[in-house]
């Protein structure tokens, strides 16, 4: 607005609009004078949302929008009603009966978006689709931020009164698209209002970033993806493993500035004969000791060319109270929108559903 000419206080009032209000286009500004907003459009300035280019519908309520931007690149965002759809373990003390509670609030009012980093991936976790498409490019802050805004948009959001929460684990790595995920993070705490307090990044192991996001005054809560217990079965699952190792993953997490009663949180995807068994599970036992941690454990979500099998609901409900037995707290993920390809390693672009057997 300064070089328009203008006084500061339009900033804001600009800034408002495009982010609290979620207005699309110029012309919708009513706090800007009509000339002012004629000025913007003729020295090239343009807002709006990314489109969507296709909408799928679970049967569970998830919705997954296929959304392009204006270079005709895409990426998938996904909505989850109802919260994160992980089922919670009530009592965590060796022995205690287990029990799991799951959100019953009225919907669209309490839900998580699933937000992409990156259209497509180049980390290759050989259990995911996103890893089929290859990297295609780094998403700018706001075509990270735009996704939220055509969802809450979609959905008839509003802050305050709705209870969001956003997770960045959608197509892509987002600490290897670091600065842009960072601003777009402030952003959204600054712009709509979703406090990071409700927001959760998810990384492979990008050991150096995980130092510096540990330093960034505005953080999500961190979610890092373990997938095995130890460096062999790892590097197998994940090849990132080859550049940074368990001990280098598990180091920078005993170094990562905690908050009062948070956790780091480390994901596990189970594949049935691979990283499932009761050894497995006690060699993540030994991993952890002494971080203060918990594990969301996700039963494989099927999908072709993907060479792994779900695993029985026997081994992952052994596998969770070995830990729990340990004093880890294990929560298991409920599979959200698997009949659209919209659970976690699913987002491949896919325009078909998926028959579950």
């Amino acid at each position: 607005m300064e070089p328009l000419g203008e006084p500061r206080f339009r900033s804001r009032q600009l800034f408002d609009a495009l982010y609290r209000q979620r207005l699309a286009s110029l012309d919708e500004i009513s706090t800007l004078p009509k000339s002012l907003r004629s000025r913007l459009l003729s020295a090239g300035y343009r807002t709006g949302f990314p489109a969507i280019g296709q909408r799928f519908v679970s049967a569970d309520g998830t919705v997954r929008y296929l959304v392009r931007f204006s270079d005709d690149q895409s990426v998938e965002t996904v909505w989850m009603p109802d919260g994160d759809g992980v089922e919670e373990t009530e009592e965590l003390l060796p022995g205690a009966a287990v029990s799991t509670r799951t959100a019953d609030a009225p919907p669209n009012h309490r839900a998580t978006i699933c937000i992409s980093s990156q259209s497509g991936c180049a980390v290759n976790c050989s259990f995911c689709m996103t890893a089929l498409l290859g990297l295609q490019r780094n998403l700018t802050a706001g075509e990270i931020v735009g996704q939220v805004l055509l969802v809450l948009n979609d959905h008839q959001i509003e802050i305050g009164r709705d209870r969001i929460n956003l997770v960045f684990m959608g197509q892509g790595e987002p600490f290897l698209n670091y600065e842009n995920f960072i601003r777009a993070v402030q952003l959204l705490v600054e712009g709509t209002g979703i406090p990071e307090s409700r927001m959760t990044v998810s990384t492979s192991g990008i050991v150096p970033r995980i130092a510096a996001f540990g330093a960034e005054p505005v953080r999500p809560h961190l979610a890092i993806s373990l997938n095995a217990s130890n460096d062999e079965l790892r590097e197998r699952v994940m090849p990132i493993n080859r550049k940074w190792k368990l001990a280098d993953i598990l180091e920078a997490a005993r170094e990562f500035p905690l908050r009062a009663r948070e956790r780091l949180t480390f994901e596990y995807v189970l594949l049935s004969g691979v990283n499932d068994s009761a050894e497995n599970a006690r060699e993540v036992v030994a991993l952890l000791r002494g971080i203060r941690a918990k594990i969301n454990l996700i039963a494989l979500n099927p999908g072709p060319e993907i060479p792994f099998q779900t695993p029985s609901a026997e081994a992952v409900d052994s596998f969770q109270q070995i830990l729990i037995a340990a004093g880890i707290p294990a929560y298991l993920r409920r599979p959200r929108g698997r009949d659209i390809y919209a659970a976690c390693g699913q987002l491949k672009r896919s325009t078909g559903l998926i028959t579950l057997g």
